[in-house]
């Protein structure tokens, strides 16, 4: 009598889980990806605080009424915590609060914007090459192995050299240093992908070039190329704002978080929190981004599916 018990409940243990089986496989892949995400605390938790900072950045003329720009000697290095100025002032008297919510704007947006160009170049040169290979494949991945060769930032300081300093020739050049990246891995995803029956079924049924690339190919590449891009922000942010820092990118007194860290290179003793500030937001954010990869490309490989 005991056994069948228990056999009646390894049965009825099996139909469930075959049960909830069935529902994980009728999930749509983007549905099953979110599903998985959010079990991952971290990058919850790296999501949260981007959109946090992107939030606070937009609402900084609401959150802080101050001029990022405008001196007030007699307000010149303020410790954190000063009355009216929650987080001090710089070395010219202007609020760092509102600096960071203003430099908030410009950092983050740089990095999205970058990544963007980088994306849409990349993915278009590597959808080319990959799809039509022979020469035209072998040409323009010889030129993308000589811009992977040098080294990134050496070659964004080199663009910029060519194109004069200035907030939006920093962000083309660190737009041209990543689109190898993309291109590479985009390019990698073709070429198994094209060797696939549905594509050659979709040829046989007299689909154009543009239809397969675009409708088949391309969606079936998006997950590598999301996670990508979503650890790559962070480093465009990081680039951005050292070639602010060196004064190659954004100019004083733009409120921008490299040339918050420039401004406070000559006061770390005297005032530290001129650069201490910017540097962990810069810090922050990378974290994030980093977080927020992570768990995406954990959710979206298909191999982590139970």
């Amino acid at each position: 009598m005991q056994a069948q018990t228990n056999i009646d409940n390894l049965e009825s243990q099996a139909a469930h889980e075959a049960h909830d089986g069935l529902e994980i496989e009728q999930l749509k892949p983007g549905q099953e990806a979110w599903r998985r995400l959010k079990k991952d605390k971290l990058a919850v938790a790296g999501g949260c605080i981007l959109i946090a900072v992107v939030l606070v950045s937009v609402l900084a003329p609401i959150i802080s009424t101050h001029n990022p720009n405008t001196v007030v000697n007699s307000n010149r290095l303020l410790p954190m915590g000063t009355p009216g100025h929650i987080l001090g002032t710089d070395h010219l008297g202007r609020d760092m609060l509102t600096r960071l919510l203003y430099g908030g704007r410009i950092s983050v947006a740089i990095g999205f914007t970058a990544v963007g160009i980088a994306m849409f170049f990349g993915i278009t040169i590597g959808l080319l090459a990959g799809y039509y290979k022979g020469f035209f494949d072998t040409l323009v991945m010889r030129f993308i192995d000589i811009l992977m060769a040098f080294p990134y930032v050496l070659l964004a300081i080199a663009i910029i050299a060519a194109l004069g300093p200035g907030l939006l020739n920093a962000m083309i050049a660190i737009s041209i240093v990543g689109i190898p990246y993309y291109a590479r891995i985009v390019r990698g995803t073709v070429l198994s992908l094209r060797e696939q029956e549905y594509i050659e079924a979709q040829k046989a049924l007299g689909a154009s070039d543009l239809r397969i690339l675009f409708k088949h190919i391309l969606p079936n590449s998006l997950s590598p190329i999301i996670v990508a891009a979503t650890l790559d922000v962070g480093w465009m942010i990081i680039a951005a704002s050292g070639m602010s820092f060196l004064g190659l990118g954004a100019q004083p007194p733009t409120a921008e978080w490299g040339v918050m860290l420039s401004d406070g290179k000559d006061f770390l003793r005297a005032a530290p929190h001129i650069s201490l500030l910017p540097g962990m937001a810069i810090f922050i954010v990378v974290l994030s981004l980093n977080l927020l990869g992570d768990g995406l490309r954990d959710a979206l490989d298909p191999r982590l599916k139970q």
